[in-house]
């Protein structure tokens, strides 16, 4: 089975990509599976269901969707083989722009959209910088000059991904897409002994494990203070 990692920021469009992408590869009449990591809720499980598509959710709840993800993708994996399907889409959560959801030898997918702003593929770290293909959505919305500009944000901070202007509501260039992950022959029966493409956010303090008061006193762990004395007025 083939596995697909699809990441993002929030509501840059990540489903609507998906399923449009599914179908494209349904088409091939190839077996797709999918799974839906978020946050606190999603009801992006019922638009996979209602497609026909077989789907699984996890809820991160208090810990970091990323790490949520890790420790939970190599049973997800094993699932979809059991289902025996020929392609498993992996959904992740709508990240902050620190996160790194990616395994070397996976093809990696990252969502972005035209409304976040022309500086924002600057501000985005792995889960950008480290993907494979971007899928930049929801440019029928702006001119055709903005939507350049952004792609060649994009491709500044990533110019060894391909690029790709999808429209998660018709599906224009999701059959691009679907040829981008068929042509990735990638089998696997285990994720374990994988490794990310890149090292996770990381903190282990006070507050991750349920401190709520502020103040030095209350904070142990990996804590970072601003220097602000350093700073110019």
């Amino acid at each position: 089975m083939r596995l697909v990692i699809v990441s993002g920021p929030p509501s840059s469009g990540k489903t609507a990509v998906i399923l449009k992408t599914i179908s494209a590869l349904q088409s091939s009449n190839l077996k797709i599976g999918a799974v839906k990591f978020d946050c606190l809720k999603t009801d992006d499980d019922k638009l996979y269901k209602e497609a026909g598509i077989p789907v699984k959710k996890g809820i991160s709840g208090g810990l970091c969707p990323d790490h949520y993800f890790v420790s939970n993708i190599e049973e997800v994996l094993q699932w979809g083989k059991k289902e025996n399907f020929d392609i498993l889409i992996s959904e992740s959560a709508g990240l902050c722009n620190r996160c790194s959801p990616y395994i070397k030898d996976i093809i990696a997918i990252c969502v972005i959209d035209n409304l976040s702003g022309i500086s924002t593929p600057a501000k985005i770290g792995p889960m950008l910088r480290s993907a494979d293909i971007v899928a930049i959505t929801k440019g029928d919305i702006v001119s055709q000059a903005e939507r350049e500009v952004f792609a060649s944000r994009v491709q500044s901070v990533n110019p060894m991904a391909a690029i790709l202007n999808i429209n998660g509501l018709t599906g224009q260039g999701a059959y691009e897409l679907s040829t981008l992950i068929k042509a990735d022959k990638t089998e696997l029966d285990t994720l374990l002994g994988k490794e990310l493409r890149f090292a996770m956010p990381s903190a282990l303090c006070s507050y991750c494990l349920g401190e709520t008061r502020i103040g030095e006193e209350y904070q142990m762990g990996n804590v970072r203070k601003i220097n602000l004395e350093k700073q110019n007025d």
